[in-house]
């Protein structure tokens, strides 16, 4: 009987009622493990009366705190997955996404909804709204049919709802438009309708106004999700990101199923998000992988409802979880995309196309504060990198601080939600670098490198040899009030931005497309933008290309050594000024010695700038009290004189 509580150990919300409030005597636990069979027995023959047709997989897409989470919460309430007037924001599990009140990783739910008399099965992913998270929302995309287009009615349409769109879109999706926050002062739905229908030619008559915090007309959202969204993905042959093979499902075809996601657990191993697009899946069936050809035993499926719960079998249409028995120990063969079938039927079945991992386009180099930490960090650092697949690591060693990891990320965002976790989670004290992008060197042989660590950056001896350097472009989309137009152009062009259009989508918001260097844009670009619009401007950008450009390494030098960790490398209308920043912040932050230390930024053998901190002097007049002046002067004298025999020594 303990080991059927066991496994039952972590139930859903709507089954704690029947579970959390009784006391753990023999026999309440099986009372207990009797109840939370039964309501999963039901739970699971009302899903295996639910046909394909009335399967319906959707997510949720809009800008950062149009209230992506609330309405999730009120969509699970409704369709009773959770009691009422429970924690917010249930889907987000992380303390750094509650503390900043931003979705980070997408989560995953099912829900029953009764709609006219029939059961239908709603799979709900609650996706991020930043852009250094579109890896997580393009996951997402790939099991599900169709997209809650949500706008707030206050802000209106902002950069990442445009972004999001098009993304959205061009994967198939059904958009289904939500206006939230109608219940504000200073909503104007009208506008935000108006912008919906000249943006993203949609029509404004079929978008739901709700208030997901109050609940109000949330309830009509459901209606229209089993309406108006396809239970399948629709064939469009001219994706670029194509499943031009996605069917509508067949249970009785061979099992093909696709991996979304995945996250460690300590017990269990690697756990793997799934869709099934054909076939069954059981426990006890063995199912291999079509990028590694790894043969694994099913331990257990179930659906997340909103917590894993167990069920017999998975049938296609439906997203749940799986994990293997002996479980997969190591994340890397969880490859993200990647196809499984049964065994046996390899030959049988066509595997879906994936999707391309993110690349890193922010690093950081981090090392502990106290070096006696290095493994436990390390630890630390590996078990976030088992739940974050778009982070990168590897280890680095600088004199000036010891052991260490160059890390990789999508964005600044991406870094500091990382850092949070490792300080929250687990207790870390790290020092963390100025943020750096990546540098295409071309060889004067034709040979190209992509530097990602400023120490390997071509110095003077080889820098002969180098044809061209390049630095990464990216096309930033800023959305902001009119009144703020000449700051936002001011701050683009000061940082080397090239405008690429310029248009009003009302009359009072504009749309502003700039090329920027990515290197620009990491150094606090977007807090800058913040500020100068008093907050209601919206950043979004992608990648652009690749450009030559005119950039040198700095570095920061004291008494003469070289602080590798520290070097950047910069385009040269920057180095002035970064050069004084820099020494004056250093020297805010080095204490005073007994000897002087001369901090300096240089480029090469140019000194750009210096700070000095002089040494301490010894007191040589503490003993004296009714001295001669002679006296005094003669102990002065005799500690300068040993000041510059000392600085000979060391000269």
């Amino acid at each position: 009987m303990q080991l059927c509580c066991r496994a039952f150990s972590r139930p859903c919300l709507s089954l704690r009622s029947h579970l959390a409030l009784q006391k753990c005597t023999p026999n309440s636990r099986a009372i207990r493990c009797a109840s939370t069979r039964r309501v999963i027995g039901n739970l699971e023959t009302r899903i295996g009366d639910i046909p394909l047709e009335r399967y319906r997989n959707f997510c949720i897409v809009a800008h950062v705190d149009h209230g992506k989470s609330t309405l999730s919460d009120r969509l699970l309430e409704l369709t009773g997955t959770i009691e009422p007037g429970g924690k917010k924001q249930i889907l987000d599990k992380l303390d750094v996404e509650r503390e900043r009140g931003i979705t980070v990783k997408a989560q995953t739910c099912s829900m029953i909804y009764n709609h006219k008399g029939d059961d239908y099965l709603l799979h709900l992913v609650d996706t991020p709204g930043h852009v250094d998270f579109r890896a997580e929302v393009t996951r997402s995309y790939a099991s599900c049919g169709g997209a809650l287009l949500l706008v707030d009615a206050s802000q209106g349409v902002q950069a990442q709802t445009v972004a999001n769109f098009y993304l959205a879109f061009s994967q198939g999706l059904h958009l289904l438009p939500i206006i939230n926050k109608i219940d504000l002062p200073s909503a104007d739905p009208e506008r935000a309708l108006q912008q919906i229908q000249e943006t993203f030619e949609l029509d404004s008559k079929t978008a739901v106004l709700v208030s997901a915090k109050t609940g109000l007309n949330v309830g009509e959202v459901l209606p229209s999700i089993v309406e108006r969204i396809p239970p399948y993905v629709i064939p469009r042959a001219d994706l670029a990101y194509a499943y031009h093979h996605r069917p509508s499902g067949d249970s009785s075809k061979p099992l093909r199923m696709l991996l979304v996601d995945s996250w460690y657990s300590t017990f269990r191993g690697v756990v793997l998000l799934v869709r099934l697009f054909d076939g069954t899946l059981k426990v006890g069936e063995q199912v291999r992988s079509f990028v590694t050809g790894i043969k694994y035993t099913v331990g257990e499926v179930g659906i997340m409802y909103p917590d894993q719960t167990p069920q017999t079998l998975l049938r296609a249409g439906q997203v749940g979880y799986v994990y293997f028995n002996p479980g997969m120990k190591r994340s890397q063969e969880a490859k993200v995309g990647d196809t499984f079938t049964t065994v046996g039927n390899e030959k049988n079945v066509e595997p879906l196309p994936g999707f391309e991992e993110p690349k890193s386009m922010v690093f950081v180099a981090a090392f502990p504060v106290d070096q006696s930490e290095y493994g436990r960090i390390e630890d630390s650092i590996n078990h976030i990198l088992l739940n974050d697949r778009s982070v990168t690591a590897r280890k680095e060693y600088s004199e000036a601080l010891g052991a260490g990891w160059r890390l990789g990320f999508l964005g600044t965002l991406h870094c500091s939600v990382f850092e949070d976790r490792l300080r929250q989670e687990h207790g870390a004290s790290i020092i963390i670098t100025p943020p750096t992008v990546p540098v295409k060197v071309i060889w004067a042989n034709g040979k190209e490198d992509v530097v990602r660590n400023p120490a390997d950056f071509p110095n003077e001896t080889n820098r002969a040899l180098v044809a061209e350097l390049q630095e990464p472009f990216v096309l930033v989309t800023i959305t902001l009030p009119e009144e703020y137009l000449g700051k936002v152009i001011e701050l683009c062009e000061g940082n080397r931005g090239e405008q690429q259009a310029f248009q009003y989508f009302t009359a009072t918001q504009v749309i502003l497309k700039y090329t920027l260097p990515l290197t620009q844009l990491v150094d606090d670009f977007f807090g800058k933008l913040k500020s100068l619009t008093k907050g209601y401007a919206s950043l979004d950008y992608e990648e652009a290309a690749w450009q030559k450009s005119n950039i040198v390494k700095l570095q920061l030098l004291v008494n003469g050594s070289i602080v590798d960790p520290v070097s950047r490398v910069v385009h040269t209308s920057q180095i002035e000024r970064l050069g004084r920043e820099w020494v004056t912040k250093f020297k805010e932050h080095v204490e005073r010695q007994l000897f002087q230390i001369i901090i300096q930024a240089a480029v090469g053998r140019r000194i750009i700038a210096r700070e000095t901190i002089k040494p301490f002097r010894k007191d040589v007049l503490a003993k004296l009290h009714a001295a001669d002046v002679s006296r005094r002067r003669k102990l002065l004298e005799k500690q300068k004189d040993g000041r510059k025999r000392l600085t000979g020594k060391q000269a």
